[in-house]
């Protein structure tokens, strides 16, 4: 309930103001929103285990959106969104858009990060779940793994500076740069702790001071009327703890193909992150500043059969090299591997039901499998 006073709290004198100018002007505006409530079964799990594997049984995803047209060259958009960690305000922030190439977003959002940023909403991609790289909670053995490479979204307060410029009619090339305050974590700690980036204060700050910084670039190849090749890159440098002793670093790349009907995705993501052992319950203890590295990759081809019927098909994982802590399932080398089918069939006009199987691999032993466990995901989702 604090959670949700507070994102009303924050969102509400934004909206005032942004309908107060649509109003004067008559300006555009436009209000969107998302709803997904999908039933997650695990077979194998039993129903006494504590803690639970993953967010099994029913979870929702419900994001509302209102964006605005201030002038011809002022923007500003707001959403809320409700999931696993309750009521959030991931998008509050103005656009001023000097041209094309040169635009300003101050504010709360999420930077530039990748492809998948961009349509992490439940009502933007196919499948119930989001690709590994960007698990934001609902992967089997969460707690162990502590989410994603970049748990997808990032909300953050902070500026990013951005534009697109084309070369021709076939080329276009989209960039962006940004200081945010960074994700955080208490010390001791061997890993960031998400939860401190979400709204679940009354107010969110940056507990050390310093901003990180990215940047991300993206070149776009126009192949027909139906067809196009993207491909992009990404970097993320920060530091995380109180003192600035502590620091990460996040890359990646991504290429997506649309040949007519089908999309095709691929993204790979690197995390590279300093951690302070001393206090910590190591398997190995050692002494000074220490460091793992967390990889995540999807593949990913989605065919739209007809107007009404979907398909896809996912190959993702994760893979962590690093100390870990006693008591952990993890070892010095593990590695996940998920296989994911489904469809997505358009009953009416803004519902859609999601169906999808996971075949799951846990291994300590990488690229060796082992330990399998079966998802099963029905999902319905209304938009508008």
């Amino acid at each position: 309930m604090r959670r949700f006073l507070y994102s009303v709290t924050v969102a509400t004198p934004l909206l005032v103001a942004i309908l107060a100018a649509s109003r004067a002007g008559a300006i555009e505006r436009n209000f969107a929103g998302s709803a997904q409530l999908d039933y997650l079964w695990l077979p194998a799990e039993p129903s006494n285990v504590t803690p639970r594997a993953a967010f099994d049984g029913f979870t929702s995803e419900v994001a509302l959106k209102m964006a605005v047209d201030v002038s011809d060259k002022v923007s500003a958009n707001v959403k809320v969104c409700y999931g696993c960690h309750g009521f959030e305000l991931p998008m509050a922030y103005f656009d001023y858009r000097l041209q094309d190439e040169l635009n300003f977003r101050i504010g709360r959002f999420s930077p530039s990060f990748g492809s998948f940023n961009v349509r992490h909403d439940p009502a933007n991609h196919a499948t119930s779940s989001k690709p590994l790289p960007y698990d934001m909670g609902r992967m089997l053995r969460t707690r162990d793994w502590n989410l994603g490479v970049l748990p997808s979204p990032f909300p953050d307060n902070g500026i990013e500076i951005g534009g697109t410029h084309w070369f021709g009619d076939r080329a276009q090339m989209d960039y962006a740069a940004y200081a945010i305050s960074g994700f955080k974590a208490d010390r001791p700690t061997m890993d960031i702790e998400w939860s401190h980036s979400y709204a679940q204060t009354s107010y969110i700050v940056d507990n050390n001071g310093r901003p990180a910084v990215g940047a991300r670039w993206a070149l776009t190849l126009r192949l027909g009327e139906a067809n196009d090749l993207t491909a992009g890159a990404s970097v993320m440098y920060g530091t995380y703890d109180v003192v600035n002793a502590l620091a990460y670093t996040i890359a990646g790349g991504d290429l997506a193909a649309r040949l007519g009907r089908t999309q095709i995705r691929f993204e790979y993501l690197m995390r590279h992150q300093q951690f302070d052992p001393s206090g910590l319950p190591l398997v190995e203890p050692a002494s000074g500043i220490q460091t793992f590295d967390k990889h995540g990759a999807y593949l990913e081809v989605e065919r739209v059969v007809t107007e009404s019927l979907t398909l896809v098909a996912r190959a993702d994982g994760l893979y962590r090299t690093g100390d870990v802590l006693i008591g952990s399932t993890l070892g010095p080398r593990a590695a996940v591997f998920r296989y994911t089918g489904g469809a997505t069939v358009a009953v009416i006009p803004g519902w859609r039901v999601k169906a999808s199987a996971e075949l799951w691999s846990f291994t300590n032993d990488p690229p060796r499998q082992s330990q399998f466990e079966l998802g099963l995901h029905l999902a319905l989702v209304g938009t508008f």
